[in-house]
């Protein structure tokens, strides 16, 4: 049993309908038919939505997103329509809002790995492969790849692991062309991405991103090259053959793993509320990642 420790109640605004709570986003349909995206700043670790928030963290996603699709734009279309806040929505809502087109999403997480480590690692581990990708022998939690590979995943429900699967299988649900084009898509934005991290001092060491059509026009949608959707090192600290220090959530899932939080992650049990040095460690690594990342001091 996983899922939210406390499921929050949806914030009503008139002139939108909830759609949908996610882990981080909730989702809103405006009377346009646009697509309204609010970022929270909640914060998930394995598969619990936790009961505590870090704050600025839904804006740190929504800024970084933005930044991230104006570097983008020529290599993919991307959902974003505008900024503005809907009339009536709450103040806070502002600088974590976006307006977007409604898709017809593709049920497919796309994963670009660049340097081995997470489930990628486990799977390399029993096997030598990623996805049914063979690999060679020798690679370590941190090596990086000879290149960049496609080992997309299923998309779970909130509190459900999503599921790495074969090129195979994608092409079986989706169909040749579109796996042909999503595998495309991912490598060419994993390859920017990652050249543009690299002169910041950062390595991309994977991401994942989501797709969906607008009318035959594949765009890119949700969040891209966050702290939640991508393993962010920095380059000086790296060191294959072990953990990497990163920017991200590490801090969360460690003490929820350390015998201070008193809780069994394979229990049936949610996760207890974080101490607020956690919290405060790991908003400093986001705000660490988008003033690396951009260049741009966080406000």
């Amino acid at each position: 049993m996983s899922g939210f420790v406390e499921k929050p109640e949806p914030i009503q605004v008139p002139g939108l309908v909830h759609l949908h709570t996610g882990k981080v986003r909730e989702l809103y349909q405006n009377e346009a038919g646009d697509l309204v995206m609010v970022a929270s700043d909640r914060m998930s670790a394995y598969d619990w939505v936790l009961p505590t928030e870090i704050p600025d963290k839904g804006r740190i996603l929504t800024q970084l997103s933005l930044w991230w699709f104006d570097k983008l734009a020529d290599l993919v279309p991307n959902h974003v329509i505008g900024t503005e806040l809907p009339e009536g929505a709450p103040a806070d809502w502002a600088g974590r809002t976006l307006v977007c087109k409604s898709l017809r999403m593709i049920p497919v997480e796309c994963v670009a790995r660049g340097y081995l480590t997470g489930s990628g690692l486990t799977e390399y581990d029993q096997t030598r492969t990623v996805c049914g990708l063979a690999l060679p022998e020798g690679l370590v939690d941190g090596s990086e790849l000879p290149g960049p590979i496609f080992t997309p995943a299923t998309k779970a429900e909130v509190g459900e692991h999503d599921e790495n699967v074969s090129y195979e299988e994608v092409a079986r649900q989706v169909g040749a062309e579109t796996a042909a084009h999503l595998r495309q898509a991912t490598l060419a934005v994993y390859g920017r991405a990652r050249d543009i991290a690299r002169e910041r001092g950062i390595i991309l060491a994977d991401t994942k991103f989501e797709f969906g059509f607008d009318g035959d026009t594949l765009v890119i949608a949700d969040e891209v090259l966050t702290p939640d959707s991508s393993r962010f090192w920095p380059a000086d600290q790296w060191q294959p053959g072990r953990a990497q220090p990163s920017y991200d959530k590490q801090f969360v899932r460690d003490w929820l793993t350390s015998a201070e939080s008193g809780w069994d992650r394979h229990s049936e049990q949610p996760p207890p509320p974080l101490p607020e040095r956690v919290v405060e460690a790991t908003r400093v690594k986001y705000v660490e990642a988008y003033e690396r990342l951009t260049g741009t001091p966080w406000s």
